[in-house]
């Protein structure tokens, strides 16, 4: 995120509080999940689904704020992809029959 962003991000933690934050987080995060469960399901719906990435990655830069842990969610980042990384070489070289 821009400084811009993140500033905006930290204006609605201040404004809103964390205790409504966090609730608005969970409910977006419900609604990606209900844009995704829908497209398994055959709907043509990719816009939605942009939409609600985008309210989520917002509400998550309000958690990293809220919690101090951009470092720390950086750190587990680098160390879950590669985590995926190495998973996805050892199922390349030993394929599952």
């Amino acid at each position: 995120m821009t400084k811009c962003e993140t500033a905006i991000c930290q204006l609605a933690v201040n404004v809103y509080g964390k205790t409504s934050q966090c609730t608005v987080c969970m409910e977006e995060m419900a609604e990606l999940t209900k844009e995704l469960s829908k497209n398994l399901r055959g709907q043509d719906n990719a816009a939605h689904i942009a939409e609600e990435i985008a309210d989520v990655e917002i509400m998550l830069e309000q958690l990293k704020l809220m919690f101090s842990i951009r470092d720390e969610v950086t750190q587990q980042r680098t160390v879950k992809l590669q985590r995926l990384d190495n998973r996805i070489s050892q199922s390349l070289i030993h394929p599952k029959p």
